[in-house]
């Protein structure tokens, strides 16, 4: 890969570690549409607890994984709230990059062998090169 290549690259990734480190401490604390739309009909407190009506999100339960290292959008054992977020954020960029980086590198070695971007192929399968290419042109038009 070229040299500029790795740089967006690092660049990109420098960003979404940015953004998800630190950034993601200050998204909103209140429920997103989902969760907005399952306490309708219910009256909530400060905390979000339901205290009366009826609603759909009365019925939720918890999930299997609620007790992982990183449920709840930090890092289980870090008292630090903006620590916490931050690192379950900068970890799951580091996850889901290294994810999508091994499946392009299992595409890659899977793939043919590379060709020359000068080089072509002719309907016979045989190799030609842009000077043939320019050849077979200049032969055409006159």
């Amino acid at each position: 890969m070229k040299n500029r290549s790795w740089a967006f690259l690092a660049g990109g990734l420098l960003v979404a570690l940015l953004l998800a480190g630190v950034v993601s401490n200050y998204a909103s604390s209140h429920p997103d549409g989902l969760d907005s739309s399952l306490l309708k009909g219910c009256a909530v407190d400060a905390d979000d607890t339901i205290v009366g009506g009826s609603c759909p999100a009365q019925q939720a339960k918890d999930h299997e994984l609620g007790d992982s290292p990183l449920a709840d959008y930090g890092v289980r054992g870090i008292e630090n709230s903006f620590v916490s977020t931050g690192l379950s954020g900068v970890l799951g960029v580091l996850v889901t990059f290294a994810v999508g980086a091994g499946g392009f590198w299992l595409l890659r070695r899977r793939g043919g062998t590379p060709t020359d971007p000068d080089e072509t192929t002719t309907a016979g399968g045989e190799p030609t090169t842009s000077d043939d290419d320019a050849r077979r042109r200049a032969d055409a038009a006159s």
